[in-house]
């Protein structure tokens, strides 16, 4: 293919990803722009649900990218493209999360192994986080915000980007009992924020309550 038609037809959004990558291994600086286009959202999207700010999550987002044109040579198809590049990107997070913290914690947060329990997949926010009436997802951004890291990123990949465990496993260099273990943990500590959540916003709502009728008297 000559590099007239390869060009437009990176331009024109026609280049298959397997094409893609071989020629951004080689340097071809318009075959790594059609890989950012390509998985550009998915990255984003992870990095957002893990952080909670769409200023850092640009960042983070930039420095995993930053990251995949350094060391897409070494990628040796041995893996799905994007679980590779979720990889990079999880540990771009989990190093910016390690500075916030001063945490030293390994990648995997390795708990327990002969915990197997997890349960079936739910959706995002669905009913396995165990609270009565509709859950108010801020409160739930910020409750995901307060896991340790290793708890997020299986929730989120889990939970949020839908992954198996078997894909988690491979992301995150832990085996699937211990991403089942942790998912498992991570949905119990999101209860427990949550359920905390609802209590603190019925004191305050019983406290307005009071300095209303007080104001009344």
């Amino acid at each position: 293919m000559g590099i007239v038609a390869r060009t437009r037809r990176i331009e024109n959004g026609e280049l298959p990803e397997a094409d893609a990558i071989r020629l951004a291994q080689q340097g071809d600086a318009p075959a790594f722009e059609r890989l950012y286009q390509l998985h550009y959202r998915r990255v984003y999207s992870l990095c957002l649900r893990m952080v909670g700010n769409t200023a850092e999550a640009e960042d983070l987002t930039q420095e995993a990218f930053l990251q995949l044109f350094r060391k897409i040579s070494t990628f040796r198809g041995e893996s799905a493209f994007s679980t590779w590049l979720h990889r990079l990107a999880v540990n771009v997070v989990l190093m910016r999360l390690r500075k916030k913290t001063g945490s030293e914690t390994s990648l995997e947060e390795v708990t327990e192994p002969d915990e197997e329990s997890g349960g079936p997949r739910r959706d995002f926010g669905g009913p396995d986080l165990g609270l009565s009436g509709s859950i108010d997802r801020v409160n739930l951004q910020r409750a995901i915000d307060q896991l340790p890291a290793g708890y997020k990123a299986v929730f989120v990949l889990h939970d949020v980007q839908g992954y198996e465990h078997n894909e988690i496993a491979n992301i995150m260099g832990c085996s699937i009992g211990n991403s089942k273990s942790q998912l498992h943990k991570a949905r119990m500590r999101l209860r427990d924020l949550l359920h905390e959540a609802e209590r603190q916003r019925a004191r305050e709502e019983r406290e307005a309550f009071k300095h209303d009728a007080a104001g009344e008297d």
